[in-house]
């Protein structure tokens, strides 16, 4: 199997491609999809042999065993970022987005405000808004290409009915890796104003060579008592529709209650979801990843490069993961304009920027985790599309 491969993914109901037409009104016969966050390549082997194993024998009933799991998720985390997690500090749920949810059931009430960093991974605004709760927008500053916290803001904007804070960590959609100094000044911040922390560490494993991502407890230790962390192998292997998710929590209130919320919805995990984890994190699994931030890291730079010759777009040099954020600001166009060119023209279909919150209204999000040629192409036609600007 090569990343290069082209797999035609038109016609089994997947969201990237077979969705795009009646949301962006770009073709999947001739356009480019780059929105939803998954990617266009095959999982590892060592996946699909899992899966296999499970259809062969051809019997799925319930499953009492989870210590294999549990064990895999423990040594990836260990072997893959220092850090270490035991396991009855595990919980499955339904993908991170259930997870997110699942915190705001357990630890907060209708009405709270929960604090996001904007412009950050819609899906969070969209949970919270639905659960009841309401959305405090903290804006990232853009500096030096790059986005940054401004906490001297963020205190003004404090009134005591905050009670969450959900953190996104590598970032989505800019890919900013945050440092030991950023996760520290976000603890602080959290502890001054007593706000849980959900850490939102998805694209924990897609990092590239410079930037090295520390987990939440890695960085600071002794935020424990207000940390749940989420993390999955969905975004690193490819296996999203799984919809397998991990949150961890060190500390015994914390987790007690979480059990609680748990047990309230009858979350559990399904024979699929655990056995694919299994596989996964492993050390097969890990020689893939690697072989795969290769390719992103080429991929992004390929992106990076074509985007950034166009006069007035500017793609934000990606620390990790495989989502570039393109500013359309200095066009001189409105973002009606953008949008016509980019899905028209250009026939592609990235994610508009404004979903993110405040500070995305004049970006989009282009999703690079597909074979070259598609990056290339996908390039080609931006320059054509975006011409009179050259």
């Amino acid at each position: 199997m090569s990343f290069d491969d082209i797999i035609d993914r038109t016609g089994t109901k997947c969201a990237k491609w077979d969705a795009v037409e009646s949301i962006y009104g770009v073709s999947p016969n001739d356009g480019l999809p780059m929105w939803v966050a998954d990617m266009d390549f095959r999982s590892p082997d060592c996946i699909i042999k899992a899966a296999q194993k499970l259809v062969d024998h051809g019997v799925f009933g319930y499953q009492s065993d989870y210590s294999d799991y549990h064990n895999a998720i423990i040594w990836w985390m260990k072997n893959r970022h220092g850090w270490d997690v035991k396991a009855e500090e595990i919980f499955t749920t339904f993908g991170l987005v259930n997870a997110v949810g699942m915190c705001l059931l357990a630890y907060t009430q209708p009405e709270d405000e929960i604090v996001l960093f904007t412009p950050v991974y819609h899906a969070f605004a969209k949970v919270i808004k639905n659960a009841g709760r309401k959305v405090k927008e903290c804006q990232l500053v853009e500096q030096n290409g790059s986005y940054e916290m401004d906490f001297a803001a963020y205190e003004a904007q404090m009134t005591g009915a905050e009670t969450m804070l959900i953190l996104c960590s590598p970032h989505n959609p800019s890919g900013r890796v945050w440092s030991k100094e950023d996760l520290q000044n976000i603890a602080d911040f959290a502890k001054r104003h007593d706000l849980l922390i959900v850490s939102d560490e998805i694209h924990n494993d897609i990092v590239y060579p410079g930037h090295t991502h520390l987990p939440m407890p890695v960085a600071v230790p002794d935020c424990i008592e207000r940390l749940i962390m989420l993390t999955a192998p969905s975004k690193t292997f490819n296996v999203a529709g799984n919809h397998a998710g991990n949150v961890i929590i060190h500390d015994p209130e914390l987790r007690a209650k979480f059990s609680a919320a748990m047990m309230g919805l009858g979350v559990s995990p399904t024979i699929f979801g655990t056995a694919m984890t299994t596989a996964a994190y492993s050390p097969e699994g890990a020689a893939w990843v690697d072989k795969l931030v290769a390719y992103l890291e080429e991929n992004a730079r390929v992106f990076d490069e074509g985007i950034n010759s166009i006069p007035g777009l500017t793609s934000m040099p990606l620390q990790g993961t495989y989502l570039a954020w393109v500013d359309f600001a200095n066009t001189g166009m409105d973002m009606a304009e953008v949008k016509d060119r980019v899905h028209k023209s250009a026939k592609i279909a990235p994610n508009d920027g404004i979903t993110f919150g405040s500070g995305g209204e004049t970006f989009l999000r282009f999703n690079l985790g597909t074979p070259r040629a598609n990056v290339e192409e996908a390039i080609s036609r931006m320059k054509e599309a975006f011409a009179d600007l050259q």
